[in-house]
């Protein structure tokens, strides 16, 4: 019996997935979660052998969690779950050694093979998200620019990334404009997501 832990922040996606596995002979739903900071606690407290983390979690995102998660319960196979295709994002999970990687529309046959797979030892990874990952992505970004929003990303203010980097405040803001239009975000924090999902931060 595989033992599962699901954690999907969305009510109705998060039974779907329990009700769909409890279908499954050789599977077993031991945990359904919605925040991402609960999963390492009710991992190491139940052990389940394969974890199924959505990508987008409140708390902690999914990728987050599944880097701690392996490092908590190394035994237990992650396999992460994404509604959109993102430059980056794979790269990113692989670093956190999760064993499967798939889109939130895939069948439910599939998924149901893809939890086997994974709990066996194997890698899954969803065609379109391994080729957007091999797609060669441009980085727009200059060292400093990349600099000032790594600090950004941190949660430090133009003034301390100014301090930090012996810089005026008014260039760390020149930096952070130019960064926002470059990667065509809405705002700062939009511009450390897009450098996150691509692997540039």
């Amino acid at each position: 019996m595989i033992r599962i832990l699901i954690a999907e922040d969305m009510l109705l996606l998060r039974r779907a997935l329990a009700e769909l596995m409890a279908l499954e002979p050789d599977m077993e739903v031991v945990a359904e979660l919605a925040r991402g900071d609960k999963i390492v606690p009710m991992a190491v407290e139940l052990n389940p052998d394969v974890a199924v983390i959505d990508i987008d979690l409140p708390g902690v995102d999914g990728i987050t969690a599944a880097a701690a998660l392996g490092e908590a319960v190394p035994e237990c196979r992650i396999l992460m779950l994404t509604g959109l295709c993102q430059p980056g994002t794979l790269r990113r999970a692989l670093a956190a050694r999760v064993s499967g990687f798939l889109l939130k529309d895939t069948e439910p046959a599939r998924l149901a093979q893809a939890i086997r797979d994974v709990a066996v030892g194997r890698r899954v990874i969803d065609p379109e998200q391994a080729l957007a990952a091999l797609e060669e992505t441009t980085q727009p970004l200059t060292p400093r620019e990349l600099e000032v929003l790594r600090l950004a990303a941190q949660g430090e203010d133009p003034v301390r990334i100014a301090t930090r980097l012996f810089l005026s405040p008014g260039t760390v803001r020149n930096y952070l404009s130019s960064t926002v239009i470059k990667l065509g975000a809405r705002n700062r924090m939009d511009a450390v997501r897009i450098a996150r999902e691509a692997g540039w931060l």
